[in-house]
């Protein structure tokens, strides 16, 4: 009995140890995103000079946004009267689309008039950053490096991986928001 009992305690000490963490087969370096850092980087930097290439060759007098476009207006509506778009505020405009060679890749044509819901409807981050800067009877002429555009992936048509963008934009009217 006192061999059983004996072999008992062994198994439960040495049976009930704590577990361990197991350990990655493999580890990663990094390497990937480093070099992805790098790649963003080289395009930017290779964005930044077309556009600054396009700013001198048009003689416009572009500005700066925050949120990392240029754009110069085209008709400018001075009146304090009119006000931006709030959340969700419907806007109504018409747009072209074209390549930085100035190439059309979506005629206002092909658009037709749009109407969007500040904020709650999908855009591409640059026109959504910039109809908030707009009011309406204003056109302006944005240049959105591809990160503002339609990025990695493209639209799936005619625009492809990684292309930066000229869009001409006019708001035809802004409609404040019932809700609030």
């Amino acid at each position: 009995m006192n061999k059983i009992f004996t072999l008992a305690l062994l198994f439960a000490i040495f049976g009930c140890k704590m577990p361990e963490a197991r350990r990655p087969i493999s580890s990663k370096s990094g390497s990937f995103i480093n070099e992805s850092v790098a790649r963003n980087k080289a395009l930017n930097k290779k964005e930044q000079a077309a556009f600054e290439t396009i700013m001198q060759q048009t003689n416009q007098d572009y500005i700066a946004s925050e949120s990392g476009f240029w754009y110069y207006y085209n008709t400018k509506v001075e009146a304090d009267t009119l006000k931006t778009p709030d959340f969700g505020d419907i806007v109504n405009y018409d747009y072209d689309v074209r390549a930085l060679n100035g190439q059309l890749i979506y005629s206002k044509e092909d658009l037709k008039t749009q109407n969007y819901t500040m904020d709650k409807q999908e855009l591409f981050t640059g026109l959504r950053e910039g109809l908030k800067l707009m009011k309406t009877g204003e056109t302006v002429t944005f240049l959105f490096p591809s990160q503002k555009a339609y990025g990695y992936y493209g639209d799936d048509n005619k625009i492809g991986t990684n292309v930066p963008l000229i869009c001409e934009v006019t708001v035809n009217s802004i409609t404040a928001n019932q809700d609030q």
